[in-house]
């Protein structure tokens, strides 16, 4: 099983914003390590850009089971459908996000406090420094 911990933030919302993604397998091995800069941008688009790169990741290496986590209570209860997408802005990210998914097979989410996500929130202030 490989999984993917996701983070995403802005300096000010809206504001410089960036993403960051760290996936290993079971054994703990770091398979890739994502920071990206997006500009402009809301906390949560940030994030949902974030999981957009985790699943992309994961689809592009023909990964068939993923595990998520991520510390965004919203964007985590929102793939799990137990959150509705109210913001219009974000719908599109949600619905490549939900593509994504299905592209992959078997993706299960799970929300975890910041302090279990450490590494994405480091790689998330790699991407909002490139802006």
């Amino acid at each position: 099983m490989i999984t993917a911990f996701f983070d995403g933030g802005s300096r000010g919302n809206p504001g410089p914003a960036g993403y960051g993604v760290y996936i290993e397998d079971e054994t703990g091995t770091v398979l890739a390590e994502l920071a990206e800069g997006i500009g402009v941008a809301t906390n949560n688009v940030a994030e949902y850009r974030g999981l957009l790169a985790a699943l992309q990741w994961a689809a592009d290496h023909d990964v068939k089971e993923l595990h998520v986590k991520g510390d965004s209570l919203l964007l985590v209860q929102q793939m799990l459908g137990n959150y509705r997408v109210k913001n219009e802005g974000l719908l599109p990210l949600y619905r490549e996000a939900r593509q994504l998914c299905t592209r992959i097979g078997h993706v299960t989410f799970e929300h975890v406090p910041r302090e279990r996500n450490r590494d994405a929130d480091r790689l998330s202030n790699i991407g909002m420094d490139q802006n």
